[in-house]
């Protein structure tokens, strides 16, 4: 039998991670102790987060150390359990770490029943992105029939649930997207109102001719200067949820902050961060809650799929390209 393999950190990269900033080595597992499962990993999941994990900046968890593991979320299967509350061939979702198999206590996972829905989703719009955005929309957000919500990459995992949710809430949405495909996708496939496509139109020009009256709610997923321009535009009392900043992970130590932010003052606005660590006790709710939706049809997921372990570094750095349709991750 194969020894099971992982992706190792080599080097802090001094930009975005490629190929030289993995290590991958063979190696073997070890049987659980007790209160810990032995588990195979089935898939895992290609985040934005990953680049900010790897840089030893003050952040909300510690990061990847040279030599550790890569960290990630992943499904599992249970081979071997010395756990009471699981057993062989289980299905689970946790922090499983880029590689084909992993030892780790029980407590902290979540067991998932692939009969509701195909493992992917729980990578998707039913896993930690669809929970990030369901929280973040509507706990800091607070869209109201009739708002205007803007929401940047809004054909990604998280900003896909966002807008769909918006919709239901009486919204109306417009989404931000690098390219047509994703674009058409938005307004023909999530029922967004309109789209701005990043990459072939300024979107401060955009934003004044399809939101002319301003913005009442913005879900930020990239900063930089599509957060300025839509700052420029915010209505009284609008709220900015910020969730992530994809076109600052380049330079995360460095990061550039929003040159208009006097327009929170001016507007009497409230721009709030956060991360799910807020809202851990309550992913049953979100879980519950989108699961319904995605059952009755008003939530549309779609995933991105690569096959086999090695495609790591590559997939990262499709990510990062926006070369992805979807929910991004690696069936192991």
């Amino acid at each position: 039998m194969d020894l099971p393999i992982r992706y190792r950190l080599a080097r802090v990269p001094a930009g975005l991670p490629d190929a030289e900033t993995w290590t991958r080595t063979q190696e073997p597992g070890r049987a659980p102790g007790d209160g810990e499962l032995r588990l195979a990993v089935r898939y895992i999941s290609i985040d934005p987060a990953m680049a900010g994990w790897i840089q030893p900046v003050r952040s909300y968890a510690e990061p990847v150390r040279v030599g550790e593991v890569m960290k990630a979320f992943g499904i599992g299967e249970v081979v071997d359990s010395r756990s009471e509350r699981y057993s062989t061939g289980d299905v689970v979702f946790g922090l499983l770490g880029v590689q084909t198999e992993v030892t780790l206590p029980a407590k902290g996972l979540r067991k998932l029943d692939p009969k509701i829905v195909p493992l992917p989703k729980y990578l998707g719009g039913l896993g930690m992105p669809g929970f990030t955005g369901y929280f973040g929309l509507t706990e800091i957000g607070q869209p109201k029939a009739g708002e205007t919500v803007v929401v940047s990459a809004a054909a990604g995992a998280v900003g896909s649930v966002v807008g769909q949710v918006a919709k239901i809430s009486g919204a109306r949405v417009i989404g931000i997207a690098g390219g047509a495909d994703k674009c058409r996708y938005l307004l023909d496939e999530l029922g967004c109102d309109g789209a701005i496509d990043y990459k072939a139109e300024d979107v401060g020009a955009a934003l004044d001719r399809v939101v002319p009256e301003g913005i009442d709610v913005y879900f930020d997923n990239v900063g930089g200067a599509t957060l300025d321009a839509v700052l420029a535009r915010i209505r009284r009392h609008a709220r900015i949820v910020v969730c992530g900043g994809v076109s600052q992970y380049a330079t995360l130590a460095g990061a550039r902050g929003p040159a208009n932010y006097l327009q929170l003052v001016a507007q009497s606005a409230r721009m709030q961060g956060f991360t799910m660590l807020d809202y851990l006790p309550r992913i049953q709710e979100a879980a519950m809650q989108l699961g319904a939706l995605m059952m009755k049809g008003k939530l549309k997921t779609r995933e991105h799929i690569m096959d086999g372990i090695d495609q790591f570094p590559a997939a990262l750095e499709l990510l990062f390209a926006g070369g992805n349709h979807g929910k991004l991750m690696i069936k192991v």
